[in-house]
């Protein structure tokens, strides 16, 4: 085999590696299909012994092409090579890698409500902890992915991923200690960090380590709720609310029209047809059970009865289309069933009292009850289903 040969095969494998490292941990034609997490940890953790086998392959014929000055021709394809190998190089390492792409609050800055510069009619996640609210802006934490804060005393990590339309909050902690984490890539479309002490990838929708030393283990979730900042300041007007980064002004305005679905992405978009891949769903997991709801019906009927693990419950979408709620519709050891009233109000049917979107009873003879709120989220029906294989459809 001639030098230029054996030359050529061994940069075009450096490239194939570098490309490798990055293609199964990102959203291209293909990567997120299989079940190829492995192979790409595997490649992940022994980047450098690849690239250094690689280069000593090629040590030599490159030596030995550039030191020819009988085919200058030979020299020159040598160089263009050299040159689309730093290429990849530099695109592989510096620009498609998700942590380049994007990047954390180099502030971080929560203001009261008197002083926050957030429209009150934007999608927050909310977050309660010893008794401390936070609200964080669905347009921010989506374009950051994850943000860190200390709520009630504790350390909390708020992420997001945009191609599942998931919002998940977690403890942190690893081994009980505070780690920090980075954003490494995607696993079937779903966001996956890393974190600094073990290297390990943890899946987004489920705070579950997937690869490396801890696989198997849970991050501690926190539960999160999905709703307009009015709708937030009016349960609690003592929230503090995350600012914009001035240094992200372009980013967050690319991300204004997601919130509401008028993404043009193909990963972001939305189907406005029921049970397409990225119509919208409100997912609800319950006593290992999982049941997934249209989001189109869902506003259409306002108030949802329905039995979940045996447990009745009820999904109510408020007046602004945005804010939603899930709750175990029980009281006294006995399940009532709901329909609208007027506004954000609903009645129960058989003792007509009056309830408010915050599940309490205002009027009635059950005046004072309070409804058990059951987790729910809002997903892209493709990565709900993915994520929970057993789910069945609300139809």
């Amino acid at each position: 085999m001639s030098r230029m040969v054996f030359f050529s095969i061994g940069i075009l494998l450096l490239a194939a590696v570098e490309a490798a490292k990055v293609y199964f941990i990102m959203p291209m034609p293909g990567s997120q299909e299989a079940d190829t997490i492995e192979l790409a940890y595997w490649i992940h953790q022994h980047i450098w012994l690849l690239r250094i086998l690689g280069w000593l392959l090629i040590a030599y014929p490159t030596y030995r092409l550039l030191a020819d000055h009988q085919h200058g021709k030979r020299k020159i394809v040598t160089l263009v090579l050299l040159f689309g190998y730093g290429v990849v190089v530099y695109l592989f390492n510096f620009r498609f890698l998700a942590d380049k792409m994007f990047y954390q609050p180099k502030e971080t800055v929560m203001l009261n409500l008197q002083n926050n510069k957030i429209p009150e009619d934007k999608v927050v996640l909310g977050l309660v902890v010893n008794g401390q609210a936070r609200a964080y802006p669905v347009q921010l934490i989506g374009y950051h992915h994850q943000v860190r804060d200390t709520v009630g005393g504790e350390p909390v990590m708020v992420t997001y991923c945009t191609v599942c339309r998931t919002g998940r909050i977690f403890r942190p902690l690893v081994d009980r200690q505070p780690d920090e984490f980075r954003l490494v890539g995607m696993d079937h479309f779903n966001a996956m960090f890393e974190d600094k002490t073990t290297g390990s990838w943890w899946r987004q929708v489920s705070g579950e380590a997937i690869a490396g030393p801890l696989k198997g283990r849970q991050l501690a979730s926190l539960p999160a709720e999905q709703m307009t900042l009015r709708a937030w300041a009016e349960r609690y007007p003592q929230t503090l609310v995350l600012q914009p980064d001035s240094a992200f002004r372009k980013q967050y305005a690319n991300m204004e029209p997601y919130e509401r679905g008028r993404s043009q992405g193909d990963l972001t978009r939305r189907d406005s047809l029921a049970w397409k891949p990225k119509s919208w769903v409100v997912g609800v997991e319950y006593k290992k059970a999982a049941r997934a709801y249209d989001w189109n019906r869902l506003q259409k009927q306002k108030i949802t009865n329905d039995q979940l693990a045996r447990t009745p419950v009820v999904l109510m979408i408020a007046a602004d289309s945005v804010s939603f709620h899930v709750w175990d519709r029980t009281v006294d050891g006995r399940p009532l069933r709901f329909v609208p009233g007027t506004d954000d109000s609903f009645l129960d049917t058989e003792t007509r009292s009056v309830w408010n979107r915050q599940g309490v009873c205002l009027e009635g003879p059950l005046k004072g009850r309070r409804l058990v709120p059951i987790p729910a989220s809002q997903e892209y029906l493709h990565s709900w289903e993915t994520f929970h294989p057993t789910s069945t459809r609300y139809l």
